[in-house]
């Protein structure tokens, strides 16, 4: 492929531990259905509190992946 050609997709990651975990499991998803998964970006970083702390992070990433002939 000289010069591939990518989609994306939207996804949201969440997890109780931390940021990098919710991406982690956003991607590890997004790999069983999907080929040649190439990068990715994360949009938008929130959150839920309860009882004035962190209780679950929610990462919102956009992958690009590389579209097959």
């Amino acid at each position: 492929m000289k010069d591939p050609v990518y989609k994306l997709i939207e996804l949201t990651g969440t997890s109780t531990t931390s940021i990098e975990d919710a991406v982690e499991k956003a991607l590890r998803r997004a790999s069983k259905t999907l080929k040649n998964l190439s990068w990715f970006q994360v949009v938008e970083t929130r959150g839920s509190i309860e009882k004035g702390k962190v209780h679950r992070w929610q990462v919102t990433i956009k992958v690009g992946f590389a579209v097959e002939d």
